[in-house]
């Protein structure tokens, strides 16, 4: 048996843990292991190379993803699967572990669909694959906004101000919620929790009023304008406001122990599952218990927001 792995879509931190695992638990089980470089495309174009144990040694640590990603559109075309199907077979290799979000999910049904046994496994940092619990790199892009949100409150309070704080997530509000939270944000604003900006306005001037120094607004993509939303608080209150994009900083980083350990399970369930002779499958987590589904019941899976929302209410 040989099994390859490859990373697709946004790099997420953990991601060097679970190509890790998948590696040496097929070496373990005595079987080839491959590296696919550059996701999809990779396959594509055939950067596949076969892995010994050594050459994922010293990447536990490391962020990012040591066989590199891509996007590939046309990868959606069944001609051009099929040529990464047939680089695949020149080798013998018929497993492949996929590593990614939602497109990277597609695209392993796809090429399951066409006969490469396929496992998917959610890493990416906006915890928007409704199937799983959490994805691999979701906590340690927490983390990451935390640290920024907590060091922004210190000038924010010195200067009296109101800072605006736009978090990734694309659709998911999860990252924004669940950083409002740790961070003691005054308001949170995420497609879940729903955007009126009279409203928001209307608190910043409660907090005004209320003596507060300062504020913090932390804000989901996609939801508004932040650098226009910070301008009109200032015109609308006492604060003097700033607007922070934290953007790509967010994806970086070294893996938290969370992502290692998350990263490190679903790689090894992953192998275990090919082996046993099963594919089709998305590997997922719940109260921190591996498990898996079909890679076409996740992507249908609707998608739902932290229950954490609820709370931010009652903690302000």
């Amino acid at each position: 048996m040989k099994i390859a792995v490859l990373t697709s879509g946004g790099d997420a931190p953990g991601m060097n843990a679970c190509v890790r695992a998948v590696v040496r638990s097929t070496i373990n089980y005595g079987y080839e292991a491959y590296g696919v470089f550059d996701g999809y495309k990779g396959l594509v174009e055939g950067k596949i190379k076969r892995l010994e144990r050594n050459d994922v040694g010293q990447i536990l640590n490391r962020g990012g993803t040591i066989l590199g990603s891509s996007r590939l559109e046309s990868f959606k075309e069944e001609s051009v699967r099929q040529v990464a199907i047939d680089n695949l077979k020149a080798l013998g290799i018929n497993n492949l572990v996929c590593i990614g979000g939602d497109g990277t999910f597609k695209g392993a049904a796809a090429l399951n669909e066409m006969g490469i046994n396929c496992i998917a496994i959610p890493g990416t940092i906006d915890n928007d694959i409704a199937s799983t619990e959490f994805t691999i790199g979701f906590f340690t892009a927490l983390d990451t906004a935390i640290d920024a949100i907590d060091k922004l409150r210190d000038t924010s309070f010195s200067h009296q101000r109101c800072t605006v704080v736009e978090l990734m997530g694309r659709n998911c509000g999860d990252l924004s919620i669940f950083a409002g939270i740790a961070c003691g944000a005054e308001i949170v604003i995420t497609k879940d929790t729903g955007y009126n900006e009279k409203n928001v306005l209307q608190q910043v001037q409660k907090a005004q009023k209320s003596g507060k120094r300062h504020v913090i607004v932390v804000v989901a993509e996609n939801i508004t304008d932040v650098t226009e939303l910070a301008r009109k608080i200032q015109e609308n209150s006492g604060y003097e406001a700033r607007a922070s994009v934290l953007g790509y900083i967010q994806r970086g980083g070294t893996p938290s122990s969370f992502d290692r350990i998350l990263a490190s399970k679903m790689g090894v369930y992953a192998v275990d599952l090919l082996i046993e002779g099963k594919n089709g499958y998305a590997v997922y987590t719940k109260s921190l218990d591996i498990n898996h589904i079909e890679i076409d019941k996740a992507l249908t899976v609707e998608n739902r927001p932290s229950d954490l929302y609820k709370y931010l209410g009652k903690l302000n």
